[in-house]
């Protein structure tokens, strides 16, 4: 008896099956654990700024006379000088990187890459506009370490403290802080490679922020609200990409009539 015959569909003729390359999940929602640390930090950021111990800290590296390492050549001119060169050469590399992908930029798609770079230059321009509007004043501009202004409370907007201001957010950190884009970029295509960005991220820009602690240029909370402006900055920009280019953008354009 001959074989039946296959009811099989030839391979050629079969229609694409998403299930074979499933779309990306688009995150968003309270599912999403990186929204949920937004109202989390800003809470327990708040906490710290009621306790007053941002001046009991600075105390630490401060005297009357001043901060002894404000003017450290490895403070002010290796890690302050020279480190924000190099961050904004990195900076640079990554925007160039979108339109000329390099190394692992090439595992992730134009809208994510376009999104590393919007965020991550977003988190500088939103951190540097913020000094420029603030009147929060430097540690070492305090009467407590030789200067002549008073300690204000930087939400205290509008009072004026006497000194210089310009002073909050933390500036420098966000040489560090800024590349949290790249946790972002890289969390769905490649997580562990996005863990390892969150720890340099997050660890260099702590670093960064002490060594402005060191020299008297900010109050630990400066830097941790900087920290925040850059994560909430990164998630927004990267929550953008997901509902214009994310998941639903990829479901239909594979449900798209013309596609075979």
């Amino acid at each position: 008896m001959p074989p039946a015959p296959s009811l099989a569909t030839p391979a050629h003729l079969a229609p694409h099956s998403s299930a074979a390359t499933p779309p990306r999940t688009r995150r968003g929602g309270w599912d999403d654990r990186a929204l949920l640390a937004i109202p989390a930090a800003a809470l327990l950021l708040a906490l710290w700024d009621a306790s007053s111990l941002d001046l009991l800290l600075a105390q630490w590296f401060g005297t009357a006379g001043g901060f002894p390492l404000r003017e450290s050549w490895w403070l002010s001119k290796l890690l302050h000088d020279d480190v924000r060169r190099l961050a904004w050469a990195a900076a640079t590399a990554l925007v160039v990187g979108v339109w000329l992908p390099w190394g692992p930029l090439r595992r992730i798609d134009l809208p994510r890459r376009a999104a590393l770079a919007v965020a991550l230059l977003l988190s500088l321009a939103l951190v540097a506009a913020g000094k420029a509007l603030s009147h929060t004043s430097c540690p070492w501009d305090l009467a407590e370490f030789g200067g002549v202004a008073r300690y204000v409370s930087h939400w205290q907007w509008g009072l004026r403290d006497g000194g210089s201001g310009h002073c909050f957010p933390g500036g420098h950190a966000s040489a560090g802080f800024a590349f949290l884009s790249l946790y972002f970029a890289w969390r769905d295509d490649a997580p562990r490679l996005a863990r390892w960005c969150l720890a340099a991220a997050l660890l260099g820009g702590l670093a960064l922020g002490a060594v402005q602690q060191l020299r008297g240029a900010h109050f630990l909370s400066h830097n941790l609200w900087t920290a925040w402006l850059c994560w909430t900055t990164c998630w927004a920009v990267d929550a953008v990409r997901g509902r214009w280019f994310g998941a639903g953008a990829a479901r239909a354009a594979l449900s798209s009539p013309g596609r075979s």
